[in-house]
């Protein structure tokens, strides 16, 4: 049974699932916010969502990106972003994940300094998971979260827990089951108005927040919007101007070009940026999707080191110490190898490789998917920052073009990178649809990202022509058509998350990839599979 319609300023908000369980979310108070935020500013976002898809006609049509002409009086004035709160002075190490109640509580007693709790691409954004994830972080801030499992184990939060910092769902997204005048609300603003409504105002008396995780951003005008959001949360909860904080994650393409502006335009409130690495390759596939010439090799061999991610990443430290923001790495999505000491050992390797670069590149923390990986990066940024963080490293050496944030690296293709992207993508979204956001694949802790990569890539290949594998045989539809037919039986009759939805989602794989124009989001069509 949905809540009854509530009518508010001439106007109606509606809940259109069951929500039955969920009246201490959906108080009517918290709707009204809710309906403000929706009539203030879904217009807008409207807007800033056209002006992306004028954007992509450009560089589908031969564009690329560039840094703006009209903004370079921000890029070349001297200006820093306001005070940085002392609960975030020290990020080292920040582990993510998604609202799930015993995750939250692990993340928070894993030892790393902050939990983004993940309302976006770690989540399968179902009705009850956003709901049940707003119950669980409501239940940690009021110090009450517990879980006990099936077994009987209790899980509780220990007396010093990460400092809590929530992701809301990006602009582009919509919630289906909340409409304000006969409109679906932004995910974006369902997350963060119930949250905030919720939370903003014991966090703030903790000096702890409201500390928010700002996704999929292209441009200052983007970024500007969720500083007037916050302007209007902190105004109608009457809270102090400028108490909820920001960082934001470059995780685009566009929004490389225009770091600084993105500051300027939070700077009130901005905190940081973040290299959100796995999400900027897949933006970097998709915004260049028209271009022949930019192709990606597969995934593996698309590291932090290839030139245009190098350049990308200190770029992003070098702007961000020179206004006094922090300069957050990127994900270790590495999970535990159990049973196989030797790979195991391999993994963890690699971990310490990607931490020691970024930490000597002069990033002030870096980003971790599993409690077992918060030792492994904190040892090597204990040992290199001995300091809090690493504003002092101005990084004056770095002068990053146009050219090197395009340029594509070389690499290839083989039959196991190709084959992977598939297996990825279809096991990735039949998890998805049946509920669950963050699966983990071959030892590396999979979210949408970096199915997005996977799916991107195959589309590229198989629809720009004439690639082949190393031996030279062709990329063509036929093999494509193969592996995904063999990964959907396997997953059809394997215990793997998803296996009940393999068929539909080899079906919404196999459309998106044989379709004319590469898809903006997954996630777009198959939300609306989802309950």
């Amino acid at each position: 049974m949905a809540v009854p319609k509530e009518r508010l300023d001439n106007g109606a908000l509606e809940i259109h699932a069951d929500s039955n369980g969920y009246e201490g979310i959906l108080t009517p108070a918290a709707l009204g916010f809710l309906s403000q935020l929706h009539r203030r500013f879904e217009t807008p976002r409207q807007q800033l969502l056209l002006a992306r898809r004028a954007r992509q006609a450009g560089y589908d049509a031969g564009g690329l990106p560039d840094f703006r002409a009209d903004t370079a009086a921000i890029r070349e004035a001297a200006w820093q972003v306001a005070p940085i709160p002392a609960a975030l002075q020290d990020r080292r190490v920040e582990i993510t994940g998604p609202v799930e109640r015993k995750m939250i509580i692990n993340a928070l007693n894993s030892g790393a300094k902050v939990f983004m709790a993940d309302f976006e691409d770690s989540s399968s954004p179902t009705f009850s998971n956003q709901l049940d994830g707003q119950i669980n972080l409501r239940d940690a801030v009021d110090g009450e979260i517990e879980f006990r499992s099936p077994e009987g184990k209790s899980y509780r939060v220990n007396d010093r827990p990460a400092v809590l910092v929530v992701r809301p769902r990006g602009w582009h997204l919509n919630e289906k089951h909340v409409s304000v005048d006969g409109q679906p609300m932004s995910g974006a603003l369902v997350d963060f108005g119930l949250f905030a409504f919720h939370n903003a105002r014991k966090l703030h008396e903790q000096q702890r927040g409201p500390y928010f995780y700002l996704p999929k951003l292209e441009a200052m005008e983007e970024a500007a919007l969720w500083d007037e959001v916050m302007a209007a949360a902190e105004q109608a909860l009457h809270l102090p101007t400028g108490c909820m904080k920001a960082t934001v994650l470059i995780e685009t393409l566009p929004a490389a070009f225009q770091m600084d502006e993105i500051l300027h335009a939070l700077r009130s409130r901005v905190v940081g940026l973040n290299c959100g690495r796995w999400d900027y390759i897949f933006s970097y596939l998709k915004t260049l999707r028209g271009h022949r010439d930019r192709l990606l090799p597969e995934r593996a061999q698309v590291g932090m080191t290839v030139p245009f991610l190098k350049a990308y990443s200190e770029l992003l430290i070098k702007t961000c110490h020179r206004r006094g923001a922090f300069a957050m790495g990127g994900m270790a999505a590495q999970i535990p190898i159990k049973g196989d000491e030797a790979a195991n050992e391999a993994a963890m390797a690699k971990v310490r490789a990607d931490k020691l670069r970024e930490v000597r590149a002069g990033h002030d923390g870096t980003w971790v998917a599993h409690p077992a990986l918060v030792p492994v990066a904190q040892q090597i940024f204990d040992q290199y920052m001995p300091t809090p963080n690493q504003l002092g490293a101005l990084r004056e050496d770095v002068s990053v073009s146009r050219a090197q944030l395009l340029a594509a690296p070389s690499g290839t293709v083989t039959r196991a990178g190709f084959d992977n992207n598939v297996e990825v993508c279809l096991r990735y979204t039949a998890a998805w649809l049946d509920g669950l956001g963050c699966v983990p694949i071959h030892h590396l802790m999979e979210d949408a990202a970096t199915a997005e990569i996977a799916r991107a890539q195959l589309w590229q290949w198989l629809h720009h022509g004439d690639l082949e594998f190393p031996d030279h045989a062709p990329i063509d539809f036929a093999l494509f058509d193969h592996a995904l037919a063999t990964h959907t039986h396997r997953l059809r009759d394997s215990n793997h998350p998803g296996a009940r939805r393999a068929d539909e989602a080899a079906a919404l794989l196999g459309n998106m990839t044989r379709a004319d124009q590469l898809g903006d989001f997954l996630t777009l069509p198959a939300y609306d599979r989802l309950d």
